[in-house]
C-alpha cells in the first residue's frame, strides 16, 4: 500500500518528516516494534545430532539384538554390535556436524550500517535499530536494510537479483505507482538485501524484519516441512521387510526343532543366535561410511553437504530446476557484439569482469567505438589483490572491460561537459575535446542516440536493433561528432553526430554448463531454466544451452497466473520460465514434483528459498544470500553447475555402494539361515552352536563390508536412468541374488 500513496499521506501514516525521527521516539519504536533482522535458522547441537542418529529404525533394531544377546549371555557379540553402533553414531555426528559448521552463513544479508536522518542530522546506526518513519540516505555501493518508499532519488539504480532474479539493474524513481503493483513494477520502492548500482536517494522505511519482502519468504520458508529423504524412506522400509522376515524365519525355525523334538532351551538358543547372525548390524556403519566417503569426494569438488542423507538425495534426481542468474550464467554483463551501420559484426570473446578477450578483426573505427564507450562512462574498475574491483552500473562495468579488451585508453582526452544517464532521458552525453577539437559523445537506446544522428539510414538501424533483441541482446548505441563552443549549451538536443555503432550485451554462459548439461541428459536427467529475466533473454540462453528448441517452450509468470485449473498440463512441457516470482517457482517445483519428478532445485537469491526448502534437494550457490545457503541442503561454492552434476555422480556411486554392502550382508545371513534349514530338514543334527553361529557371523561380515564403502563408481554410473525414489532397497532384484 505505501507504493501507491503520496508523499505527504505516506510520511502521515508513518507518523514521520522530511527531517526524520527523533532519537527518542527511534528508541520508543524499537522496543515496541523490536530490532530489525531476521531470525537465524537454529542449529542443532552435537547432542541433539548424536540422538539422532540413535532414531535410525536400523540401529534401534540392532539395540534391541544387543540386549537379547545380553539375555543369552552372548558378551561377546554384544560387544562387538554395541562397538559398531558407536562407530557408526561418532561418525555420523561428526559428519554432519562438520558439514553445518562449514555451511554457517558468512555474512548477515542486511548491512551493518545505516545512513539515516535523526533530529534532522545524519548519523550512521547499526542497521538492526532501524524502525518505521526512519529517512534512510543510500548511494552507490550501499546495501539497503529494510523496505523504503523512495522520497528523493537521482540517477539511482538497484540490483534487485537476489528478490527477482533479474540480472539487470532496475531504475527507481520517485512518484506514486500503480495500487495492483507487481513486485517488478514497484519502481517508487527498494526492498531489503537488494544493493545500490549507482546514484542518491532519500527513502522512508516502511517496513523492517519479518514485514520487509525478505521476511515474508522466510517466514513462506518457515511453513514448508522438510521431505525425508529417499534413503530415509527406504531405509525403513528395509528395517520393517528385514524384521519381519526375520521374525517368520525364526517361526519357522521353532516349529521345525520343535517337531523334530529338540529341548527348548537348545532351540531357545539356536533361533535367537540365528536372528542375530541374519541381523545385518553392520549396514548402518556402512551405510554411514559411504555416505561419508562420498560427502567428502563432493566436498574436494567445493559441494557442501549439510545433512549425510541428502548426498543419496541429489544421486536420485529426475530432474533439475536451475536459476539461470549466477548458476548457468556469471551474473556479469559482457559486450558479446559490436555492429555498425554497415551491418558489419564485430564478435567479442571472453566472459565476465575481466580483460581476457579480443575483438575480432579488430580496426581503427572499433578501437574508437571502444573509447567513446570508455569516456562516457560512469563505472570504475581497479585491478587490486589478484582481482577486478567494480563499481557501478553492469552496462557501463561491461564497457570499460571492452576497452581493456580493444587496448585503448582515455590519455589527452579533456572532458569538457556532461549529462549522467537519467531513464527518462534514456541517454548520457559528454562533450570532449581531443587533438584541440571539441567533440561530443551519447550513449544510449538505439532509438535516443538516432534522434541525435543525419546521415544514417535509420529504418536500417532500427532493424538490426530489432533482430538482435530477438537474439535476447541487451543493445546500447554510441554515436560521436565534432560540435562548436555554442553547441555546449544544447547538448541534448544536438541532431548532426554520427551514428557509430550498437553494442550488444549478454551475461554470459558459465564455460563449463553446456557439457555439464549434455551429461545430464545422457545421464536421463531433465534441465529447466527457472528466471526473472526478460523471455528472450532466457530463451537466447536456453537455445546456447541448447535446453529448448523454439519460443513456444518459453513460459512467463503472467502467463502461469492465467492457467491455475490446468496447470500441471500446462508447465510440464515446459523448458525455460522467465519472470516469475518466488510463489510461482515454488509452485512450478511442487508441481514437477507431483508429475512423478524427483526435483533438485538450485538458487542463489532470497526469491529461491521457498522452492529451495520444498524440492526435494536444494542446492544453494556459494555466493548467494544467507537465506538460500540456510534453506539449502547443500551448498556449491564455487557456484558451477558442474559441481552439481559431480555431485549426482557421487550419490549414485554411494547409493550403489550401499547396495553392494546389503548384498553381501544379506547373503551371509540368510546362508547360515538357509543351512540351519535345510540340515534339519534333512534329519541331520543341529550344525552349529549357539556361539559358533555367533562367531562365523563375526568374522564373515563384522567389519570386511566397509571395504565396499570406498568403491569407486563405475564407468557407466552416467549413463544409466535415475532409479525410481519409490524403489525399495529390498527389491525383487536383490532378493533374487541373494536366493541363487
Amino acid at each position: 500500500m505505501y507504493h501507491n500513496m503520496d508523499e505527504k499521506l505516506l510520511l502521515e501514516k508513518l507518523e514521520t518528516s522530511m527531517h526524520g525521527l527523533s532519537n527518542k521516539e527511534a528508541k520508543r519504536r524499537l522496543s515496541l516494534y523490536g530490532k530489525n533482522e531476521l531470525p537465524k535458522q537454529k542449529t542443532d547441537s552435537i547432542l541433539k545430532i548424536f540422538f539422532s542418529q540413535i532414531l535410525n529404525p536400523i540401529v534401534l533394531v540392532l539395540i534391541v539384538t544387543v540386549v537379547i544377546s545380553f539375555v543369552l549371555n552372548e558378551i561377546v557379540d554384544a560387544v562387538a554390535i554395541i562397538f559398531i553402533i558407536l562407530i557408526d553414531l561418532i561418525l555420523g555426528t561428526y559428519q554432519e556436524n562438520k558439514a553445518l559448521k562449514s555451511a554457517e552463513a558468512l555474512a548477515s544479508l542486511v548491512s551493518p550500517v545505516s545512513n539515516v536522518l535523526r533530529d534532522g542530522k545524519e548519523v550512521q546506526i547499526d542497521s538492526k535499530n532501524l524502525v518505521k518513519g526512519d529517512i534512510v540516505i543510500l548511494d552507490s555501493g550501499d546495501r539497503i536494510s529494510a523496505d523504503l518508499r523512495l522520497i528523493s532519488a537521482d540517477n539511482f539504480v538497484v540490483d534487485e537479483s537476489i528478490l527477482t532474479g533479474e540480472s539487470l539493474g532496475v531504475e527507481k524513481h520517485i512518484g506514486i505507482a500503480p495500487e495492483d503493483a507487481s513486485l517488478f513494477q514497484k519502481t517508487n520502492m527498494v526492498f531489503a538485501g537488494c544493493s545500490v548500482i549507482k546514484g542518491r536517494a532519500h527513502g522512508v522505511v516502511c517496513s523492517t524484519a519479518l514485514d520487509t519482502e525478505v521476511g515474508k519468504i522466510a517466514g513462506k520458508v518457515n511453513e514448508i516441512k522438510d521431505a525425508k529423504s529417499p534413503l530415509t524412506i527406504r531405509i525403513d522400509k528395509f528395517s520393517k521387510q528385514i524384521s519381519l522376515i526375520i521374525v517368520f524365519l525364526c517361526l519357522i525355525l521353532t516349529v521345525v526343532f520343535y517337531m523334530k523334538g529338540y529341548e527348548g532351551s537348545a532351540i531357545f538358543s539356536s533361533v535367537i543366535a540365528l536372528a542375530v547372525s541374519a541381523m545385518p548390524e553392520g549396514l548402518p556403519l556402512a551405510l554411514t561410511m559411504a555416505l561419508t566417503v562420498s560427502s567428502n569426494r563432493m566436498a574436494k569438488n567445493k559441494v557442501i553437504v549439510k545433512k549425510l542423507n541428502s548426498v543419496e538425495s541429489l544421486g536420485s534426481c529426475s530432474l533439475i530446476a536451475s536459476d539461470k542468474t549466477g548458476t548457468l550464467t556469471v551474473n556479469e554483463q559482457t559486450a558479446k557484439l559490436i555492429t555498425t551501420p554497415d551491418g558489419k559484426n564485430y564478435e567479442v570473446t571472453g566472459s565476465g569482469y575481466n580483460d581476457k578477450g579480443i575483438i575480432n578483426n579488430i580496426n581503427s573505427d572499433i578501437k574508437n567505438i571502444a573509447m567513446l564507450s570508455m569516456i562516457n562512462n560512469e563505472a570504475t574498475i581497479d585491478y587490486k589483490n589478484n582481482k577486478w574491483n567494480v563499481i557501478g552500473d553492469s552496462i557501463d562495468i561491461a564497457f570499460l572491460f571492452l576497452a581493456k579488451k580493444a587496448k585503448v585508453n582515455n590519455k589527452g582526452i579533456k572532458i569538457i561537459k556532461m549529462i549522467p544517464y537519467e531513464s527518462e532521458n534514456r541517454c548520457s552525453i559528454v562533450a570532449y575535446e581531443l587533438d584541440g577539437q571539441i567533440r561530443c559523445t551519447v550513449k544510449g537506446s538505439v532509438e535516443k542516440v538516432l534522434s541525435f544522428c543525419s546521415k544514417v539510414k535509420k529504418d536500417n538501424i532500427l532493424k538490426q536493433n530489432e533482430d538482435l533483441a530477438k537474439q535476447g541482446y541487451r543493445n546500447i548505441a554510441i554515436c560521436d561528432g565534432k560540435i562548436t563552443k555554442k553547441d555546449l549549451d544544447k547538448l541534448d538536443s544536438l541532431t548532426k553526430l554520427d551514428f557509430k555503432a550498437i553494442v550488444s550485451f549478454l551475461d554470459p554462459i558459465r564455460l563449463d554448463v553446456k557439457d555439464s548439461i549434455k551429461e545430464c541428459k545422457t545421464a536421463g536427467l531433465n534441465v529447466l531454466m527457472i528466471t526473472g529475466d526478460h523471455p528472450l533473454t532466457a530463451f537466447k540462453i536456453a537455445s546456447d544451452l541448447e535446453l529448448c528448441n523454439d519460443f513456444s517452450e518459453v513460459v512467463t509468470g503472467d502467463e502461469l497466473s492465467k492457467h491455475k485449473d490446468d496447470f500441471d498440463d500446462f508447465v510440464k512441457d515446459k523448458k525455460v520460465f522467465s519472470r516469475v516470482s518466488p510463489i510461482d517457482k515454488l509452485n512450478i517445483v511442487n508441481s514437477l514434483e507431483k508429475q512423478g519428478h524427483f526435483v533438485a532445485v538450485t538458487g542463489d537469491g532470497v526469491n529461491d528459498a521457498p522452492a529451495l526448502k520444498s524440492a526435494n534437494i536444494g542446492v544453494a550457490m556459494g555466493s548467494g544470500t544467507d537465506v538460500a545457503k540456510d534453506t539449502a541442503l547443500m551448498i556449491v561454492m564455487d557456484d558451477s553447475f558442474k559441481s552439481i552434476v559431480k555431485g549426482i555422480k557421487e550419490g549414485r556411486t554411494a547409493y550403489s555402494n550401499i547396495r553392494k554392502v546389503t548384498y553381501m550382508l544379506l547373503s551371509c545371513g540368510f546362508a547360515e539361515v538357509l543351512f540351519f534349514l535345510l540340515a534339519v530338514l534333512f534329519d541331520m543334527p543341529m550344525p552349529l552352536l549357539a556361539i559358533q553361529i555367533l562367531w562365523l557371523n563375526i568374522v564373515t561380515d563384522g567389519l570386511q563390508d566397509f571395504a565396499l564403502s570406498f568403491e569407486k563408481p563405475e564407468d557407466d554410473i552416467m549413463k544409466e536412468k535415475p532409479r525410481d525414489p519409490k524403489e525399495a532397497l529390498f527389491n525383487k532384484g536383490l532378493f533374487s541374488e541373494i536366493m541363487i
